[in-house]
């Protein structure tokens, strides 16, 4: 298995790790699932899956940061990535998500943002953390306000994706570490 240079985090169900050829069946198996891929680029095959992990494998060397291929730790599957993004023109500091479908709604993309959002914080050093969400995107919205991030407003994504309509939610590295220290103490 080869593996994008960078650290790996493991949270009480997941291990993010940046991304490595064995996962392209799964990452080709999101992009080709119409549902799955609407808010994250739009349905692709596998050849075009495949170019856009390389580009997050990419961002891992170049930039020394970027998306973590989740996997679950009972059964070393791969359900998706979650991190940090912010390629050339993007507005903002990103930690975005996206799943395969059968890994929805059992707090998977909560646990894997917590996570990446510490270590953007703690690791690189950012002072915010944004989520470019379509506001059509209800499931992620309802990530994003369980993670604490509120809506900012609207934002503008780089072409070839300006004509996408995005919400910028988010919240400060204070704002984020108070919310993670009352939680703790609760």
């Amino acid at each position: 298995m080869r593996v994008a240079p960078g650290p790996t985090l493991e949270t009480e169900r997941l291990i993010l790790r940046p991304p490595a050829d064995v996962d392209l069946d799964g990452w080709a198996e999101l992009m080709a699932d119409p549902v799955a891929a609407r808010f994250i680029g739009g349905q692709q095959p596998r050849a075009v899956a495949w170019r856009f992990m390389a580009t997050m494998a990419g961002s891992w060397a170049l930039k020394g940061f970027g998306m973590f291929s989740v996997i679950d730790k009972a059964s070393g599957r791969w359900l998706g990535r979650v991190g940090p993004w912010v390629p050339e023109g993007w507005p903002g500091t990103e930690v975005g998500w996206g799943l395969r479908p059968a890994a929805w709604g059992q707090g998977y993309a909560r646990e894997a943002a917590e996570a990446t959002i510490d270590w953007a914080f703690d690791q690189l050093g950012w002072t915010e953390v944004y989520h470019c969400i379509d506001p059509a995107n209800l499931p992620s919205i309802k990530v994003a306000q369980r993670i604490g991030s509120t809506n900012h407003g609207p934002g503008r994504l780089p072409a070839p994706y300006d004509a996408v309509e995005i919400e910028m939610w988010g919240q400060s590295a204070e704002q984020w570490r108070a919310r993670r220290r009352g939680a703790a103490t609760a």
